[in-house]
Order: C-alpha cells, then sequence, then structure tokens
C-alpha cells in the first residue's frame, strides 16, 4: 500500500499535532508540492532496490516517495522532533527500508550508508548547508546522481561558468565531478513556510571520468578564490602552483587573467 505524498493541509494538520514551528535556523522549509516529490524521483531515475541518501527529511515528505519507488533510504536529520515523527510514522512501514540517523549532515554527510554501498541523492537541502555538504560528499564514493531542490543563489553558484561573478570552488569542484542534466524553477509557494526566494530543482549526473580535488588542492582553490580579483599569476606563486600556472594556464589564458576566468578542465591539471 502506497504512501500518502504531504500536501499543503496534511503538512499544516502534522505540524500542528507535533506542536511545531518550523525553526528558521534549520531551514525548514517544508516541501509541500505532492508534483515535486514525483518530479524528483522522475529526474533521479529511482528504481525498485536503489540506495538513495536523504539530508535532512523532515516530515518525510520526500521520504514517502522515495519508500513508494522501493528505495532504500538513508537519510540524517538534526531536528530530535522530526526523527521521532519518522521513528513513529515511517519507520514501523518501511519494510526495513528506511535507516534514520539523527545528527547533523555536515558532521555525517553521508547518514549511515555502508561503506561502498552505490548510491543516489534525492534531497531538499537547507540553504545555510548546501555548499558545505555538497563540497563534503564529492570525494570517494561518489553519488551516480543527485537530484538537489535548493534555492536560487546556491544553484546559481553550483552551475555557473567561469567568467562570471558566481564562478567560484564549488562551481568548480561540482562540475569536476558531475555534469548537470536538468534544472526547473520551484516556487516559494511550493514550500511551507514560503521562502522569500525561488529554488531550482537540478539533475547532476556523474561524469564518466569524475576528478575529485584532494583537500590540500580545496584549501589552495578555496584561499585563492577569496582574493578573486588579483591576477591569477602572482596568487599562484604564492599559493605554490606557480609550475601548474607555467605550464597549464599561461598556455591557454593572457598572463593577467583572474581566477573566475579560468575554465574548470585547466583548474584539474593541477598536481
Amino acid at each position: 500500500m502506497a504512501l500518502p505524498l504531504l500536501t499543503p493541509s496534511t503538512t499544516r494538520e502534522l505540524l500542528e499535532r507535533l506542536e511545531v514551528r518550523p525553526k528558521k535556523n534549520l531551514g525548514q522549509n517544508f516541501l509541500i508540492e505532492p508534483n515535486l516529490v514525483r518530479k524528483s524521483l522522475e529526474m533521479a531515475d529511482i528504481q525498485p532496490g536503489d540506495t538513495v541518501l536523504e539530508i535532512g527529511p523532515g516530515l518525510g515528505t520526500l521520504t514517502r516517495g522515495l519508500l513508494n519507488a522501493g528505495a532504500h533510504v538513508y537519510a540524517v536529520e538534526r531536528d530530535p522532533v522530526m526523527i521521532r515523527h519518522l521513528e513513529n510514522d515511517l519507520l514501523p512501514v518501511s519494510n526495513n527500508r528506511l535507516h534514520l540517523l539523527e545528527g547533523d549532515a555536515i558532521e555525517k554527510p553521508r547518514a549511515s550508508l555502508p561503506n561502498g554501498q552505490p548510491f543516489k541523492v534525492v534531497a531538499n537541502l537547507p540553504y545555510a548547508i548546501t555548499t558545505p555538504w555538497l563540497e563534503s560528499i564529492i570525494k570517494d564514493p561518489l553519488p551516480s546522481r543527485m537530484v538537489l531542490l535548493v534555492q536560487k543563489e546556491a544553484a546559481q553558484r553550483v552551475l555557473a561558468n567561469h567568467g562570471t561573478k558566481s564562478f567560484g570552488p564549488i562551481s568548480l569542484f561540482v562540475q569536476s565531478t558531475y555534469k548537470a542534466k536538468g534544472q526547473h524553477r520551484v516556487s516559494p509557494k511550493c514550500f511551507y513556510p514560503a521562502p522569500e526566494v525561488d529554488s531550482i530543482l537540478m539533475s547532476l549526473e556523474l561524469l564518466s571520468s569524475p576528478h575529485c580535488f584532494p583537500a590540500n588542492q580545496r584549501i589552495a582553490i578555496r584561499n585563492i578564490f577569496t582574493r578573486r580579483r588579483k591576477q591569477l599569476k602572482k596568487l599562484s606563486a604564492e599559493f605554490g602552483l606557480d609550475d601548474w600556472f607555467v605550464n597549464c594556464v599561461s598556455k591557454e589564458m593572457p598572463e593577467t587573467v583572474r581566477p573566475e576566468q579560468v575554465p574548470t578542465h585547466i583548474w584539474k591539471q593541477i598536481s
């Protein structure tokens, strides 16, 4: 028997029953549009038996759809009230396919996923953790696909092209490992309470030859972009990347180039 998806009215009724007011500090804007749940599952190509990581399941809106599709769901949730609700409401009817972990998604970015288990990600990400969580998940083993519902500004940073002001470390790290396969604008009316900005539902598919920057290179890249208006030649020398600049950057770009102007394929040549 399929679990009913939450609607605007059932979401409000459930919050009243739980005596919960959405917490702004936890980014609790609950999804109330069942069609978006269905669209997320379609974009992720969820099949029976798939292993799926969910971040911040909250009331279980997406979780219900994933369980209906036959997925094994590993979820991490910070709010203890939401955890107790999911344990009482969904765990007993999940046929042992729901695995809950109470904790911070930044500290536990993969919830309780078994080591080496192939997986996908389907999540409605709180704005404040979008960038740090994404960076933490881009390490081996990588999810084969991620379908993420994020605020518009966060999506713009992830999907930004080089040469634009939005292009930065997270654009570089994500685009070195994933290809954007589709995106859809989502109205604030699809959430309760409604945020002040639009959101984007985006699908990221793992590249055939993904490139993960090691920790030391990520640190150097982040430091370089904190001074993005300076010329990259000077910054590269400062952070021990002058050989990379001479052998890779300067062969394709002028010496006056700035960090945001350098395309991803050149950054990937750092060694």
